[in-house]
């Protein structure tokens, strides 16, 4: 009787090890892409040292880990194939925290109203969810913004 024992508990035990193992592997395959894939930001172009916003981060504590990445997007409208992108104007690190970097633009300036932020901003945080945020970084008024974005009350 022992000996049908052990063998119940060793095959309940590699049960319980080969479904660990299958849920770990689902989860991964199934997670979005995020800072810890190298695939999404292997695109991006080099850091330029001589950038003001680089200076401006790297003044302020940050290190600049990517430069500008285009993200494309093809988009199905009733049918017809549209083209598009979004630009990530930098990533950075602080802390460990990874943060997604938009600098700011005369032609385009932001609303800085809780829609208004929503509407130019969250895209980003919801593209690299594992993100700390989005800085939004004005070298001309001196300043860094840190954006997050909480879904609830």
């Amino acid at each position: 009787m022992g000996n049908f024992g052990d063998w119940l508990v060793m095959i309940a035990a590699g049960g319980l090890l080969v479904y660990w193992i299958y849920r770990a592997f689902y989860r991964w395959l199934h997670e979005p892409p995020g800072m810890n894939t190298k695939l999404l930001l292997s695109e991006a172009e080099k850091v330029k040292e001589d950038d003001v916003n680089v200076q401006f981060l790297e003044n302020a504590g940050y290190e600049v880990t990517h430069g500008k990445y285009r993200v494309p997007l093809t988009i199905d409208l009733d049918g017809t194939i549209l083209q598009s992108r979004l630009f990530i104007d930098l990533i950075a690190e602080k802390d460990g925290k990874h943060y997604i970097v938009k600098t700011a633009r005369e032609r385009m300036p932001i609303d800085w109203t809780g829609s208004g932020v929503r509407d130019r901003l969250l895209v980003y945080a919801l593209l690299m969810p594992n993100c700390e945020g989005v800085l939004f970084v004005d070298h001309k008024e001196s300043i860094i913004r840190t954006i997050t974005f909480r879904l609830g009350s």
